[in-house]
């Protein structure tokens, strides 16, 4: 299984049975909430979305690799462990960067809307 499949499948399972195989240790992830190197602590980012978010969902509308460059667009949802259990859904992008060894050394997520409409998702 190539590379591409792996998120894929990563993706469909998210954020159960990840395979951080495909990650280098000192790897690199930034998002509009974090920064960030190490595989350990990207471990610790998904056991908290996995811990904290109810019925978390990824889904993946495009995957594509350039050379080293691997691009998805995706939007992740979850309902928040609110008393009226908000649904919270975020359209997004990442940019995956490979070495030389075809493992991920940095894992760039942005998100197509601001994280203040994000925390207006709360109260709708």
């Amino acid at each position: 299984m190539n590379i591409t499949e792996i998120i894929k499948n990563d993706y469909q399972n998210f954020p159960i049975n990840q395979n951080y195989d495909i990650y280098a240790k000192e790897v690199f992830f930034k998002d509009p909430l974090n920064q960030f190197r190490g595989i350990e602590r990207y471990k610790k980012m998904i056991g908290f979305i996995s811990t904290w978010f109810i019925d978390p969902h990824l889904e993946l509308h495009h995957i594509s690799q350039s050379n080293n460059t691997i691009t998805t667009r995706w939007t992740l949802s979850w309902t928040t462990p609110l008393p009226w259990k908000p649904r919270i859904s975020i359209p997004g992008w990442s940019e995956l960067k490979l070495n030389s060894d075809g493992l991920i050394i940095s894992h760039i997520d942005d998100w197509d809307i601001s994280r203040f409409d994000v925390f207006k998702q709360l109260f709708h």
